[in-house]
């Protein structure tokens, strides 16, 4: 039996490979396209099944639809690979490159300042690597440049936009009133619903979610399904810096 040497370019090829796919499926997590996948998957279950079987009907479907593979791909991930190009865009080391300010984040801090000396409650969700269409989807799309003024209006209760989350992407407020998953977390009966919205949606995706109390006015983050309260004006900001 013939042993298979390794190479070190082959160790670089399943690296680049791997990290391809790890990518791929961060960008499609938490979207339709999840569904999508999986019925590709059992499609190619059913065409190995057809030719182990001799199913020669069967069979010259599924070959026939192999020969168009990457067409069908591509067409039914089409809004997927899109944002997927768009995020590489916005890696960290594309903005090694492209001089960017800090006025967006400067903009999240004054926001959370003015809605906690205000007493409005407010729930901020900032998307990093995994995108959050889904949630996007149940509140009302908007397509504005982040400003403090903006927020201060979303939230302020005589709005119909108040309740729910307000997502962020790149520099723009993408949709409001959106409906967020709520943690199952053991947490104390002084958190609400907007904080458990905001940790539960920080426990599903890499997402920033920067959350107002509307009672005691104190300023939360949640990240990584980690929840900080009382975070002071000096440590958010360092915080939005480091992690956005």
């Amino acid at each position: 039996m013939e042993i298979i040497k390794f190479k070190p370019i082959d160790i670089v090829d399943i690296l680049l490979v791997s990290t391809v796919i790890y990518y791929f499926l961060s960008f499609i997590r938490g979207t339709k396209a999840v569904q999508i996948m999986l019925g590709l998957l059992g499609l190619l279950i059913l065409a190995f099944i057809a030719d182990f079987f001799r199913l020669t009907a069967f069979s010259m479907i599924t070959k026939g639809l192999g020969a168009a593979w990457i067409l069908i791909v591509f067409i039914l991930f089409q809004p997927e690979l899109r944002n997927a190009f768009a995020r590489i865009g916005q890696t960290r080391f594309a903005k090694f490159l492209v001089t960017e300010t800090k006025e967006m984040t400067d903009e999240l801090v004054d926001s959370a300042l003015a809605l906690s000396e205000k007493g409005y409650g407010g729930l901020i969700a900032i998307e990093r690597n995994t995108p959050l269409k889904n949630y996007i989807e149940t509140g009302r799309r908007m397509d504005a440049k982040v400003s403090k003024e903006l927020i201060e209006s979303i939230f302020t209760s005589r709005s119909p936009l108040h309740d729910g989350a307000i997502i962020i992407k790149g520099d723009n407020i993408v949709a409001a009133a959106c409906i967020l998953p709520l943690s199952d977390k053991q947490l104390p009966p002084t958190v609400g619903t907007r904080h458990r919205a905001g940790i539960g949606l920080s426990e599903e995706t890499d997402a920033v979610c920067v959350i107002v109390s509307e009672e005691t006015r104190n300023i939360s983050l949640a990240f990584n399904g980690n929840f900080v309260q009382n975070i002071p004006k000096e440590r958010l900001k360092a915080e939005l810096v480091t992690k956005l």
